[in-house]
C-alpha cells in the first residue's frame, strides 16, 4: 500500500508516526490525557477543557523545582499515574486528542455504513469501512487474496520482469529496492517532479540490521519473515528468510543515514532516465519505470544518489529466486493487516509487540477508521468537519497566526547576528508564508475508485491505484498549492517549503492546543507554540534553504550562513549530549529541524503573548504570572511517555526528540524562563548565558 503523503523536500510535521523507508514519507503520529468516554446519544465525546482555566494543575509535581525538571514539574503527577494502554506503544495529549478523532471518525463511518440510501462519498467510506469489519468473511479467505498477486512473483522470472514489478508495486502491495513518488520540484515549485529513493529494508532503520544493540529484533525479524512465506505458502521459508535478510543487511550496509537523508541539498540529484541507467546500470530503470507508469518523465530526482549503484549491484548479485521471495515477503507484509488474523496477528506481533512494545493489537474498529482515514481521507474529513468543526475555531485560529507572524516579523527585525541583505529576504520570506486552517477549500474528487462492501484486499488495492494514477497524471500539470498532505481528523501540523505553507487540520484545534474560552497564555502556550513552531521551520537549518517562493536555492550570504550553522551546532550538541536511554542518545543530527522548531515555537508564542497584552500588565492566575503560564502551556502539550521498545525506535529513527526534551532543552535557551520560574546555577537545568543558542 503506498499512499504517500509528501516526497522528499516535503513538509515538517509536529510529529510523526514510524514511517516506511520511503523518503521523507511525513505521516501523522500521535501523543496525552485520559482516553475519552463516547457521550451520550451515540455522539463521540468532547474535547475537556483542562482544569479551570486551560491548564490541568492536578498532572503537576510541585515537589520537583522547575530548575531541577520542568517536565515533571509540569506533568509529574500525571506521568507518574500514566498507564499506557495495552493497545498504544506510547500515550499522552497528542494520543488523547488522536483517540477523540477516532471515535468521531467511527460515529461518521457507521453512519454511512448503516445507510442502505448513501451516495456518493458516503457510500464510498461506508463500504470501505464494512468491508474491513467483516472479519468472519476476511479469515474465511485465508491466504486467497494473496494467490494472484504471488502468481506474478513466480511469473516475474527475469531481472526486467522482476524489476517492472517492483514498479508496479508503487500502485499497490509489494516491496521495491527504490521507492518512487510524486511531488512539487523543489527547485521548480510550480510544477510536480519524480523522486527516486533508497529502500529496500524491512524494520525501521539501517541501524537495526548493523548495531548489535538490536541483534535480537533481527533475529525476530528473520523468524516473522519466514512465518509470513510460510503463511503465503511459499517454497522453503526458512532458507529465503535467512537469504533475504542477509540481502536487506548489504542493502543497510550502503544506505545512508537518516541525518543525511534530511539534507536537501545532498538529495536533490536529478538525471533523464540515460543518466540513471549510466549512474546505476545493474538496476533494469527503463522495466521498473514502465512498471510505475513513469516511462515518459523528463526528470528523476535521485535523493541518496551514491547508494543507488551499490543497491542496484546488490539486486544484480542476489540470486533471482531469493529477490522473487524477497518479493513475495514483502508483498505479503504490506497485505498481512488485511487478511486473517493468522496473518494481521503475526503481523502485530512483530511489527508492533516487538519493534515498539505494544502488547496489544488496536481493536479492530480503530484499524479500519485508520484504514479508510488513509485511503480515502478526504471523503471521511468532510464529512467529519461538518459534524466536529465549529466555525468559531477556526476564526480563533487566523488571529492566533496573525500574533505569531507579527512576532516573528518583529524577531527577524529585531536579529543582531544577521546582515542586512539576509535579513530582506527572510522578511520577504515571510510575508509570503500561506496558511491553511481546519479543511481543504477544494475536496478530493473521488469519482472513478471502485469500493465494495466484501473485498478488502481489493478495496485497498484499488484505492492505492487510483492515488497513484492521481500522482502521476498530474506530471504535466502546474502544481496544486490548494492541495492537503494531511486529512483534517488528524492531530498534527505541517510546513511545507516546496509551498513555503503551514497547515493545520481541524482536529488539533481543541483543547489543550486550542480553547477559545481559556486563559489565552495557555492557548499561547500551547497552539501558539505549535504555530511558532512550524513558521520556524521555514527557517530551521532545512526550511532556510528554499525561499518565499518554494524554490531550494541559497539566499544566505556566507557570512550569516556561517553563523546560523555555528548555533544550530550548538543547539545539535546540547540534545546528542542527552541519553534517554543509556548508551543511546538523542541523535542531534537527525532531529536539527525539530529542535530549531521547537526553540522558535516558544520563543514566539512567549513574544506574541506579551504584544496581545497591549501593554497591559498580565494577570496572575492562582498564583502563576503570564509568562510561566506559557511555559506551563507548552510542557503541558508534551506530557505523555513511551514503551522502551517504542522510545529506542523513535531515537534511531525519528526526526522528533522524546517529549520530555521538546519540553527542558528548548527552555534552557530562553532566559525568560529563568526569570520567569527564579532559576539559579544552583538548578541541575542551568545553562550559563553565555552557552546559550541563540538563533530565531
Amino acid at each position: 500500500m503506498k499512499t504517500l503523503w509528501f516526497g522528499a523536500a516535503a513538509a515538517a510535521a509536529l510529529i510523526t508516526a514510524a514511517a516506511p523507508a520511503a523518503a521523507r514519507d511525513w505521516r501523522p503520529v500521535h501523543f496525552p490525557s485520559a482516553a475519552p468516554t463516547p457521550a451520550g446519544g451515540g455522539d463521540a465525546a468532547e474535547a475537556k477543557r483542562m482544569g479551570t482555566w486551560g491548564f490541568d494543575r492536578t498532572g503537576m509535581n510541585p515537589s520537583v523545582r522547575p530548575g531541577a525538571d520542568f517536565f515533571l514539574h509540569a506533568n509529574g503527577a500525571y506521568v507518574d499515574a500514566l498507564e499506557i494502554p495495552a493497545d498504544r506503544s506510547r500515550f499522552g495529549t497528542f494520543d488523547a486528542l488522536h483517540e477523540l478523532s477516532v471515535e468521531r471518525m467511527r460515529v461518521v463511518l457507521e453512519r454511512s455504513a448503516a445507510d442502505a440510501a448513501a451516495t456518493g462519498d458516503e457510500a464510498l467510506i461506508g463500504a470501505f469501512y464494512r468491508s474491513f469489519m467483516d472479519e468472519a468473511a476476511i479469515d474465511a479467505l485465508g491466504a486467497k487474496p494473496l494467490a494472484e498477486d504471488l502468481a506474478e512473483v513466480r511469473a516475474a522470472d527475469s531481472d526486467a520482469a522482476l524489476a517492472r514489478l517492483m514498479g508496479e508495486t508503487m500502485k499497490g502491495f509489494g516491496g521495491s529496492i527504490f521507492s518512487a513518488y510524486v511531488y512539487d520540484d523543489a527547485k521548480d515549485p510550480e510544477r510536480y517532479t519524480v523522486y527516486l529513493g533508497q529502500a529496500g529494508i524491512g524494520m525501521p532503520d539501517r541501524d537495526y540490521y548493523l548495531d548489535e544493540r538490536f541483534a535480537e529484533q533481527k533475529a525476530k525479524y528473520q523468524a516473522y519473515v519466514a512465518q509470513l512465506l510460510t503463511l503465503a505458502g511459499w517454497a522453503e521459508p526458512e532458507a529465503n528468510a535467512q537469504a533475504i535478510v542477509e540481502m536487506e543487511t548489504k542493502i543497510a550496509e550502503v544506505s545512508w543515514t537518516r541525518a543525511d537523508r534530511r539534507d536537501d541539498d545532498k538529495t536533490y540529484n536529478p538525471y533523464t532516465v540515460a543518466e540513471l541507467s549510466a549512474l546505476a546500470p545493474a538496476f533494469p530503470w527503463t522495466a521498473f519505470l514502465e512498471g510505475a507508469d513513469l516511462q515518459g518523465a523528463a526528470k528523476l530526482v535521485a535523493a541518496e544518489n551514491t547508494a543507488f549503484p551499490k543497491i542496484a549491484e546488490i539486486y544484480a548479485e542476489t540470486p533471482l529466486s531469493v529477490r522473487q521471495a524477497w518479493a513475495a515477503y514483502t508483498l505479503t507484509d504490506q497485505a498481512a493487516p488485511y487478511l486473517s488474523k493468522a496473518f494481521s496477528q503475526a503481523h502485530h506481533e512483530f511489527r508492533e509487540k516487538t519493534l515498539s512494545g505494544q502488547p496489544e493489537q488496536r481493536p479492530r474498529w480503530k484499524r479500519a477508521v485508520g484504514l479508510v482515514d488513509s485511503q480515502a481521507g478526504e471523503a471521511l474529513g468532510r464529512l467529519y468537519v461538518a459534524d466536529y468543526f465549529p466555525p468559531e475555531s477556526k476564526a480563533k485560529m487566523e488571529a492566533l497566526v496573525g500574533d505569531i507572524k507579527a512576532a516573528m516579523e518583529a524577531r527577524l527585525k529585531g536579529l543582531t547576528w544577521m546582515g542586512d541583505e539576509t535579513k530582506a529576504k527572510a522578511l520577504e520570506k515571510l510575508s509570503k508564508f500561506t496558511v491553511k486552517i481546519g479543511y481543504p477549500e477544494e475536496w478530493r474528487d473521488y469519482n472513478g475508485l471502485e469500493i465494495r462492501p466484501d473485498d478488502l484486499y481489493g478495496n485497498v488495492q484499488r484505492a492505492s491505484a487510483f492515488d497513484w494514477a492521481f500522482r502521476v497524471g498530474r506530471l504535466d500539470e502546474p502544481v496544486d498549492d490548494k492541495e492537503w498532505g494531511m486529512t483534517p481528523p488528524t492531530v498534527n501540523a505541517y510546513y511545507s517549503p516546496t509551498k513555503n505553507q503551514i497547515v493545520f487540520p481541524a482536529a488539533i484545534l481543541q483543547p489543550p492546543f486550542l480553547d477559545p474560552d481559556a486563559d489565552p497564555a495557555i492557548n499561547y502556550g500551547g497552539i501558539g507554540g505549535v504555530i511558532g513552531h512550524e513558521i520556524t521551520h521555514g527557517f530551521d537549518d532545512q526550511g532556510r534553504k528554499s525561499d518565499g517562493d518554494g524554490r531550494l536555492t541559497d539566499w544566505w550570504t556566507a557570512e550569516d550562513a556561517e553563523k546560523f550553522n555555528v548555533q544550530a551546532q550548538k543547539l545539535g550538541a546540547q540534545y546528542s549530549a542527552i541519553e534517554p536511554i543509556p548508551g543511546l542518545p538523542i541523535n542531534g543530527q537527525l532531529s536539527m529541524g525539530e529542535n530549531i522548531a521547537d526553540l522558535g515555537g516558544v520563543l514566539l508564542a512567549l513574544d506574541a503573548y506579551r504584544l496581545s497584552l497591549d501593554g497591559e500588565p498580565a494577570p496572575v492566575i492562582d498564583g502563576f504570572t503570564g509568562e510561566q503560564r506559557v511555559f506551563l502551556g507548552w510542557a503541558q502539550v508534551w506530557r505523555g511517555k513511551y514503551r522502551e521498545d517504542a522510545l529506542r525506535r523513535q531515537l534511531v529513527a525519528g526526526p522528533h526528540s522524546p517529549p520530555h526534551y521538546r519540553v527542558n532543552v528548548p527552555i534552557t535557551n530562553i532566559d525568560t524562563w529563568y526569570d520567569a520560574f527564579g532559576v539559579s546555577p544552583e538548578d541541575p537545568m542551568y545553562v550559563a548565558p553565555e552557552a546559550r543558542v541563540r538563533i530565531w
